[in-house]
């Protein structure tokens, strides 16, 4: 099934000081998003739950460059996901490092850290049109 494309989203951008506001908002689509992780206790202690990803991305709103881009519809966010340019240390870590090629490493990187759509938008375009942005 091809996905169908919708017109009325609008894709919006913010950087740091601009997200704290958006955390609840976030963290509720995420949720909406990931109702297997949040429906499982153990998925807490694997550190995938709200509250670790609330931690998650205020910890990476201290990066040069961290973007937020979000999708609404009729003024309300529907989706969101962020990202942060980072090095290749930070994102694969010493111990993967050695297995990545060194085209990779030596090229511009930008950490993607979550996609998330609310369930009754999703295969409607929404996230990759988020991904582009």
């Amino acid at each position: 099934m091809t996905p169908r494309t919708r017109t009325d989203v609008v894709i919006r951008t913010y950087g740091t000081g601009q997200v704290p506001p958006l955390l609840d908002t976030i963290a509720d689509i995420w949720a909406d998003a990931h109702p297997e992780l949040v429906n499982n206790p153990g998925a807490s202690t694997d550190g995938l739950s709200v509250a670790a990803l609330r931690r998650q991305v205020v910890g990476h709103l201290r990066h040069e460059g961290f973007t937020l881009v979000a999708a609404y519809t009729h003024g309300t966010m529907v989706g969101f996901g962020y990202a942060f340019p980072c090095t290749p240390e930070y994102w694969y870590g010493r111990d993967l490092l050695a297995d990545i090629p060194e085209h990779v490493r030596a090229g511009r990187l930008m950490g993607l850290c979550e996609l998330a759509v609310s369930p009754s938008w999703q295969s409607q375009g929404i996230g990759s049109r988020r991904h582009a942005e």
